[in-house]
């Protein structure tokens, strides 16, 4: 496809797989290939790898008109779901022709950044923000949106139009016993009627005392670990109440708090307070019949969760993680007879060693492999003394090419 607007193919005339060259951050600069049956396109920096269809650096401006000519055999704009990152905005504007089903954006910013997508079309906004870069502050969308925020959500604000729901998934640390998270002030975002608020099963816990800033709620979704579950019952307005993967229900207030409560879905929870709860529903059904739907099911013993969560493997693909979960075995066992810091030294030192023969190790492999060594220093062995966290570093990062 030239530079030349003009002799582009028309809107949504591309439907084949194939291989197109487009003109993407100049004349012919890269090469587009569609798969059959693949609907969405990843954008980003080079050092993203293979996890990224089209590489560009990360303040490349971008045409995302190229874009226009591509659709889906049924005839809707391809891709349906854009995953980028990097720090072009222009692809809201551009959303205000045309369409996008889902975009998730990765802002990589030097400076703080204010962006209006009063216009865009987005039916799905993600945004991920790591720990470094300039804030960004969006006027949202004014159709109706769905919005998720995951990462630093010190470094957003949005103002305007409310999403119908909102995803918030702060990053928390990966140990359960640090001091609770509290979610930062979202500002307007506060007005939302529907939350759903994303941890960590056995992560640092994040307190629901945040809660009283979100008077508005008649929707609720938790996944993972929470703290200070008997603030829900300052949210008595609620409609939906939704509870997945969680181990610790205990402060739980009765399902009979939320008066107006129709649906209530308890998935993946901890066993002792989940046969509680299947009671609860019956009890009030007999007062009160549920209108919408209503389920207690996979109740988890406390073995459970460490055996699934505990540890730092469970994204890994099945073939890695196999591997890391044998080393981490042979580790733990050795450990066990471990009599010295040097026999310590010298398990954590294979341990770490073995992977770095070992292809797909990045940034976020490498920070699973650190907390897996901080887990094995914590287990059993027969030495007088702990471990501390600085030595295990210490060893680990003697020992790793990675």
């Amino acid at each position: 496809m030239s530079d030349d607007n003009q002799t582009r193919p028309p809107t949504g005339s591309v439907k084949e797989t194939g291989r197109y060259p487009i003109d993407l951050t100049g004349p012919r600069s890269h090469t587009l290939a569609i798969q059959p049956g693949v609907g969405s396109l990843s954008i980003g920096p080079s050092q993203l790898g293979k996890k990224t269809d089209l590489h560009v650096a990360p303040d490349a401006h971008i045409d995302w008109t190229v874009f226009d000519a591509f659709a889906t055999p049924a005839g809707s704009p391809w891709p349906r779901f854009l995953h980028y990152a990097g720090s072009d905005v222009s692809f809201f504007d551009w959303a205000q022709k045309r369409p996008i089903e889902e975009m998730t954006w990765t802002p990589i910013l030097s400076t703080d950044t204010e962006v209006d997508a009063r216009k865009s079309n987005l039916h799905g906004l993600h945004i991920q923000l790591d720990q470094s870069g300039g804030r960004l502050s969006l006027k949202l969308p004014k159709r109706d949106y769905r919005l998720s925020v995951s990462g630093d959500l010190s470094r957003f604000s949005g103002t305007g139009n409310m999403p119908y729901s909102l995803t918030l998934a702060p990053r928390t640390s990966r140990r359960r016993n640090d001091a609770p998270f509290l979610l930062p002030d979202m500002g307007e975002l506060q007005q939302v009627t529907s939350l759903t608020l994303h941890n960590s099963p056995l992560g640092q816990p994040i307190s629901l005392e945040c809660l009283d800033r979100f008077p508005n709620l008649n929707s609720l979704s938790l996944w993972g670990n929470f703290c200070d579950l008997d603030m829900l019952a300052r949210n008595g307005q609620l409609t939906n109440l939704e509870l997945r993967f969680m181990p610790d229900l205990g402060d739980l207030p009765p399902l009979n708090t939320w008066a107006l409560l129709d649906v209530f879905i308890a998935y993946n929870v901890e066993e002792i307070t989940g046969k509680r709860l299947r009671q609860q529903i019956k009890t009030r059904a007999k007062t009160r019949p549920w209108t919408g739907h209503v389920s207690v099911s996979q109740l988890r013993k406390p073995e459970w969760w460490t055996t699934e969560f505990g540890r730092p493997f469970s994204s890994w693909p099945k073939r890695q993680a196999k591997l890391a979960n044998e080393a981490y075995s042979i580790t733990q066992a050795t450990l066990a007879q471990a009599r010295s810091f040097a026999d310590a030294e010298a398990a954590i030192t294979a341990f770490t060693v073995r992977f770095n023969t070992l292809k797909g190790i990045e940034t976020t492999e490498r920070e699973d492999l650190a907390e897996a060594v901080w887990q094995l220093s914590q287990c059993d062995n027969l030495i007088d003394q702990p471990i501390t966290e600085e030595m295990a570093q210490r060893w680990f990062d003697a020992a790793r090419d990675y």
